[in-house]
């Protein structure tokens, strides 16, 4: 059973080789990677086409700079494995990575499998566990799933999975393909949700095992897409953030009834992150989308207020946001500096 390993590459000529060499070591061999230059210009397409002829289950694809949602969406189309996995090209695996989702997917009869992860910062040093790994192999359903995605506890990315293909809606007789959403970040997001509930009316993932082994090591690259450290350079990925909130609130009602509560707190929390981050600069009525987020907040004042799943804490910022959102954030960030 072939799985393909899809990685998207810009401008990562430093960390591409051992990211590629991570793959290549995997101790399951059916292996196709697909390497996918999404219009590098460090020398990190060149590099691509060396490491190809190293080995011949390398593909390599190039493409003018269209974002790495695009370049994975590239190699979805472009894979020929029964499973697809995602490796992004700073970060890299253990040698059993595969090995150990192939044989739990082959045994459960799981079209998806999940690895658990950790984070290495740029000094090598390992930071605390964004998402906790479970103790002992466990198997997990749907409507749990998007429970712990929308209580912030629960891992969305593609990149710690191998995903059947039938899940994409790969040759499927309808010829609709279930794809990244490009031009955003947290594209992840969307597309497990998407899965978790068929909402596109694409196959969904009744269930599937997480596996204990933190297989997978996500480098904590200052400069990196989701890793910027920077405030103005940080204000598009919460803005995304808001609105994969909506998109949930849209629909969760006729889904998963039960988690409706939650979706409620998964949309305000959502949007305090945004309001704490977002540049005080940006903060004017010029500025539509943070109008929409402090009319959010007013209009469910009383969400913020009651939502059981909302901390103490978490209600004081929203409260506090809600009534005088630019003041508050310039003591917020007098405080902090």
């Amino acid at each position: 059973m072939q799985v393909s390993v899809i990685v998207p590459v810009y401008n990562i000529i430093e960390y591409l080789e051992r990211c590629v060499g991570s793959l290549t070591a995997q101790t399951y061999k059916d292996l196709e990677i697909i390497l996918v230059d999404d219009g590098s210009t460090d020398g990190s397409g060149d590099l691509c086409e060396k490491l190809a002829k190293k080995d011949e289950r390398i593909r390599v694809f190039h493409q003018e700079n269209a974002g790495s949602s695009a370049a994975r969406n590239k190699g979805i189309k472009e894979s020929r494995g029964e499973y697809i996995a995602f490796v992004d090209s700073d970060d890299y695996v253990d040698p059993d990575f595969i090995e150990k989702m192939v044989e739990a997917a082959l045994r459960l009869n799981a079209p998806m499998v999940q690895i658990s992860r950790d984070e290495i910062d740029e000094n090598g040093s390992r930071l605390e566990d964004v998402c906790k790994p479970p103790k002992e192999e466990m198997i997990i359903t749907a409507h749990d799933q998007m429970r712990e995605l929308l209580l912030h506890r629960g891992d969305c990315s593609f990149c710690t999975r191998i995903t059947h293909r039938s899940l994409f809606g790969l040759d499927s007789p309808e010829g609709k393909i279930r794809l990244f959403p490009e031009g955003v970040l947290n594209e992840d997001f969307k597309l497990m949700i998407q899965m978790l509930t068929g909402i596109d009316e694409l196959p969904k993932v009744e269930k599937y095992p997480i596996l204990p082994a933190q297989a997978y090591h996500v480098f904590y690259r200052i400069g990196s897409n989701s890793r910027k450290k920077d405030s103005e350079e940080f204000s598009r990925v919460f803005s995304d953030i808001v609105d994969n909130a909506d998109y949930v609130e849209s629909f969760i009602g006729d889904v998963y009834p039960d988690l409706k509560s939650i979706a409620g707190r998964f949309a305000l929390f959502q949007r305090l992150d945004y309001m704490l981050h977002i540049p005080v600069s940006m903060m004017n009525k010029n500025n539509e989308f943070y109008l929409r987020v402090v009319r959010y907040l007013r209009k469910h004042f009383s969400d913020t207020l009651f939502n059981r799943y909302l901390t103490v804490k978490n209600k004081l910022y929203l409260v506090l946001l809600t009534i005088a959102p630019r003041f508050v954030r310039k003591v917020h960030k007098s405080i902090r500096s």
